[in-house]
């Protein structure tokens, strides 16, 4: 038997959180800036990423013992540019997993770590509407693994002023999931009352404007909101109440309501010296409120080479809902021990490089293709994440872009 990660570990870098953490553009934030040229070539990215865990509450074992997990995911994007202004992106990948606890869903299997892998294809189609200053993009997408599959479709819409100094921009995504009721091997064979729900549907909407200040600093406000509902609970998580010794299945309301706000403020020192600043209020009906702050401070060595050292801070109070091991009451309709939904103070700290010479790395022949490829730019990025109950986890990410002439 094997166990999806989706519900298990929130903190494994998604495909958009690699994205994230490789850009380290050092573009000037200047006013009168011209908009970018659009993509003449088109674009290839090769992404890496390696992660891993360990700490002692896993929600497998409810709220008690190892939580450990490593995760390695490639990545391909592809970037083709189009007839006016349009754009295609095509986004893929596996993740590969092992992980201790979840072997713990059934201890009778034999294996040192569950594992499982999981698949993933994004395709995007957008463009440029100049004379109006918008822009705009479809994408659809899909996500497999083997007690989970995701659906979504999304799109985006955004306009710029006359200027070129204010941009406003919308997007929304539905995410239509099926998820496999997978129970702890003792819940199984006690055929205690069990969940009745296995889909989850997911409205995520975002707004935000970013705004010029000055020719050197740039301010961005941000919101989201976040509405689920379905199968919210982790058929696999248990949950222990004061006094007994049998467990329970996690259970949690099925819908809940996330909206997110947050600042962002960039300055632009130099050519060889930026600044990036945010933060971010976070407030969802399960009752957690959290804060968290970034700092992220992009430095060009010289024209080819740039480091970025990065900090972030997150606090948060814990869901009306958790409780650790054998601490629940009986009686309650709602409970879980994923700590995930504690009360916790968490730190990241890291850095990203990159090498980016201007006329390339060189050039290489590309598969199936006549025309050369040129190797475009280097990244890297690695990052130490520690939490207050004892979490602690390593990320490393790679990645290498080509142009295709």
């Amino acid at each position: 038997m094997q166990l999806g990660i989706t519900k298990l570990y929130r903190v494994v870098p998604s495909t958009l959180t690699l994205l994230l953490l490789l850009n380290l553009s050092f573009a000037p934030i200047i006013a009168q800036e011209d908009p970018a040229a659009p993509v003449r070539n088109t674009e290839v990215d090769f992404l890496l990423s390696y992660y891993q865990q360990d700490g002692n509450n896993s929600p497998v074992t409810g709220g008690v013992g190892t939580e450990e997990l490593k995760d390695i995911a490639p990545i391909i994007i592809v970037n083709v540019p189009m007839a006016n202004n349009r754009q295609l992106s095509v986004t893929t990948g596996v993740e590969f997993y092992t992980s201790a606890s979840s072997d713990n869903v059934d201890p009778a299997r034999t294996g040192a770590s569950g594992s499982d892998a999981r698949a993933h294809l994004d395709i995007g189609y957008g463009g440029d509407l100049l004379s109006s200053k918008q822009s705009w993009g479809l994408n659809v997408g899909v996500s497999a693994e083997y007690d989970y599959t995701s659906l979504w479709i999304g799109g985006n819409w955004g306009k710029s002023s006359a200027n070129e100094n204010t941009q406003f921009s919308l997007a929304g995504r539905f995410f239509f999931d099926q998820i496999q009721l997978i129970y702890p091997i003792e819940l199984r064979q006690r055929g205690v009352e069990l969940l009745n729900e296995n889909r989850r549907q997911t409205l995520n909407f975002s707004t935000s404007i970013n705004q010029v200040l000055t020719k050197k600093m740039q301010a961005s406000v941000s919101a989201d909101f976040v509405y689920q509902q379905g199968l919210l609970s982790t058929p696999f998580h248990r949950v222990y109440f004061a006094n007994e010794t049998l467990a329970q299945v996690e259970r949690l309301p099925d819908n809940r309501l996330k909206l997110p706000v947050a600042l962002r403020l960039n300055y632009y020192w130099s050519d060889f010296l930026v600044s990036r600043l945010s933060y971010r209020f976070y407030y969802d009906d399960f009752g957690i409120n959290a804060n968290t702050f970034n700092i992220e401070v992009p430095m060009r060595i010289n024209q080819f080479f740039a480091f970025s050292p990065f900090y972030r801070h997150h606090t948060q109070t814990a869901a009306d809902y958790f409780a650790g091991f054998q601490q629940h009451a009986s009686g309650a309709e709602f409970y879980t021990s994923d700590f995930d939904l504690s009360a916790f103070d968490s730190h990241k700290y890291g850095i990203g490089i990159r090498y980016y010479p201007l006329e390339g790395l060189g050039a290489i022949n590309w598969p199936f293709s006549d025309k050369p490829a040129l190797i475009k730019r280097l990244d890297a990025r690695f990052a130490y994440y520690t939490r207050s109950d004892g979490l602690d986890a390593f990320t490393a990410s790679f990645g290498i872009s080509f142009v295709l002439k």
